[in-house]
Formats: structure tokens, sequence, C-alpha cells
């Protein structure tokens, strides 16, 4: 898949492994049931900045999931349940060893090319549940809140990729982990996200903690002229 293969996992930052530095998060539990996913602000932003990461932005339906030790829950930004909505994603998540873990991220159809197709997850969302000729979805996990139980929404964002990394390093069905790139933000704009007519890059600031219900300006979207946004489920 184009789309997909220019951003690759990228390796920890010097940042994340700082041995001087020390990232305490809040040691408050989250709760699930009233967890609201952080949300995008949109500005016009320096592309060149190296205290930022870079990754497409998709168009599907945002998704918090919590699971581990074989049970799994969906919600949407709005708080919906949506466990039964895609079974195929709960199935991959309940074979993740351990946890509780809760991750953010978007559930998407994605072409041959890897581009998100909206209108094919209205189709397949509208019926709620499972049925023959669905067409399958995917879960593009880009953040990592609770760790094992433990929460590490206080965390800079570069060190909850890296251990986002390190519970998805295992290929599993229907679950894809979202690559960045910390340089190359424009010839990946230009090469990506132009002629494939993705939506946009999604602009985050390394060292951002995880704000759930807040738009924050420490991330950012810049969309492609005349992408239409899917303004009921948008972040």
């Amino acid at each position: 898949m184009i789309a997909s293969s220019i951003v690759r996992r990228h390796p920890t930052s010097d940042l994340a492994d700082s041995p001087g530095l020390d990232w305490r998060h809040d040691l408050r539990m989250v709760e699930f049931a009233t967890l609201a996913p952080m949300l995008l602000d949109e500005r016009l932003l320096d592309l060149d900045d190296p205290g930022w990461i870079y990754e497409l932005k998709y168009d599907g339906y945002r998704m918090l999931a919590e699971f581990g030790n074989g049970t799994c829950q969906l919600k949407t930004r709005k708080g919906a349940d949506a466990t039964k909505w895609f079974p195929e994603i709960c199935k991959g998540l309940e074979e993740v060893p351990g946890g509780p873990y809760i991750v953010d991220g978007e559930v998407c159809v994605l072409d041959e090319y890897g581009r998100s197709d909206f209108d094919a997850l209205q189709d397949r969302a509208r019926r709620r549940r499972w049925y023959t000729g669905a067409r399958p979805v995917a879960y593009l996990i880009f953040d990592l809140l609770v760790d094992r139980g433990a929460d590490i929404t206080g965390r800079p964002l570069i060190k909850r990729k890296a251990a986002l990394d390190r519970l998805l390093k295992v290929p599993l069905p229907n679950l894809l982990e979202v690559g960045y790139v910390e340089e190359g933000a424009r010839r990946l704009f230009d090469e990506a996200v132009l002629p494939l007519k993705l939506e946009g890059l999604i602009a985050k600031r390394k060292t951002s903690i995880y704000q759930p219900g807040v738009r924050s300006s420490d991330w950012v979207k810049v969309k492609r002229k005349r992408a239409v946004p899917a303004e009921r489920f948008r972040r």
C-alpha cells in the first residue's frame, strides 16, 4: 500500500530515552466509561519544526479501545459502545497478552493504496454489526493511554509512541500502528497527500501530554486543499 509504505515505524528518539529526564505521569485511574479523546486544532504550521512529528491523516471513525486478558470494548468519540459494530477489531485486540490497556485510533476501510474510504465505512457501520459480505475494517492505532494498568497520559507523546511500538511489535489481524516522520513532512505531503488525495497530515508536538476531551494546539491537522471533513466524526 503506497500511503502506508511511506510512513514506517520510527526508531525511538533521543528524547524518549534521555536518562536525565524524569517523566512522572499522573497516577490517577483512567475511567474508560468517561474518557474522551484528545482533539485536533487547525492552523498554519511550520512543517520543518524539529519539535514535532507528522502522521498521515485518515478519514474514519475515531475510536477508543480498552482491552486486556482476553476482553475488549470499543467506543466512539461521542461515547457510544461500538464493540459489536466491528468484532474483527476486538478479535485482534483480545490476542494482545497482559493488560489492561487503553489505546486511541481511527477505524477505517482501506483500499489497495492504503487510502481510507469513508463512504464504505459508513455503509459498514450503518448496520451496527457484522454481516455477510461486510467490508473488513482496520483499526489504525496512534496512541497508548494506559499501559498494563498504568496511566501514561501525562508522559510525553514520544514516550507513549515507544510504548505503543513495543505493545504492537507482533502483527495482529485488523490492527495497524500509525507510523510517523520527524523529518521530511513536506515531502510526505507532496508525495503522498497530494497525489493520493488524502485528507492531510496530523502534526503532534513531541513533548505533548494526552489531554482527554481537549482541543489542543499541541495536535494540529494540516489539511489538503478541498479535502472534505467527516464532520460527524471529526477529530
